[in-house]
This record gives C-alpha cells, sequence and structure tokens, in this order.
C-alpha cells in the first residue's frame, strides 16, 4: 500500500486483530470473508474481542522518520462494541460527513466509527 498507515489499539484487541492479520497472511484479503471468520470465531468462543475497545489509526501520505512529521496526516477513531445495534447505541448504520455512526451491527465486529472530514 502506499502512504502511511498506522494503528493502535487497547490490548484487549490483540487477539481479534492479530487474527486478521494471520487471515491476510494466508491470503485471504477480502475483508467480507477475514470478518466473517472472525466473527464466527468469535461467536464459537474460539476467539476474543474486547468489549468497548478502542482503535486509533493515523494515515497520512509519507512519514518523515528524521522530523517525526505525517505528510497530511489523517486520524480516525473505532470503538468496538461487540453485538451493538442501531436501538442499542442510537447511532445510524450509513455513514454522513464527519458524523460518527455504527459499523457492521448486531455482530461481534459491531463498532463505532468517528471519522472527520478530511481536509481538503
Amino acid at each position: 500500500a502506499e502512504g502511511f498507515n498506522v494503528s493502535c489499539f487497547h490490548k484487549d484487541l490483540d487477539a481479534f486483530m492479530a487474527r486478521g492479520r494471520e487471515l491476510t497472511a494466508q491470503g485471504i484479503t477480502d475483508d467480507k470473508q477475514r470478518d466473517a471468520t472472525r466473527w464466527k470465531e468469535v461467536d464459537d468462543k474460539k476467539l476474543a474481542i474486547g468489549k468497548d475497545g478502542f482503535l486509533t489509526v493515523l494515515t497520512g501520505k509519507s512519514f518523515d522518520a528524521a522530523t517525526g512529521q505525517v505528510a497530511e496526516a489523517y486520524t480516525r477513531w473505532v470503538v468496538y462494541v461487540p453485538y451493538a445495534t442501531a436501538a442499542s447505541t442510537g447511532l445510524p448504520v450509513k455513514p454522513a460527513p464527519g458524523m460518527p455512526w455504527l459499523m457492521d451491527p448486531g455482530t461481534p465486529g459491531a463498532h463505532i466509527m468517528i471519522s472527520p472530514v478530511r481536509p481538503k
């Protein structure tokens, strides 16, 4: 992938994230297939996902190690709320610019997306 991307997350999400990386390494690169596999493993109690785990993602065009600066930096946040629904959270399930929303509602991987509007 081009550019810079780093994710930081709570330790309770480590097994869930590691499993995603394992599946990718096995050639499962389709997000839906990878998620379905992990969600089934959570439902089957073979994989743990932290309740209310927090994730921060920083992306950018490039990273300058000498200055520690990310060019065109953009940060978004994710709060995992397994099995949450629109009814249980009051959040919409479709994105709108700059507004939080619930992605993958009703699944073990349900999470609140907080994505600010990207600067132009």
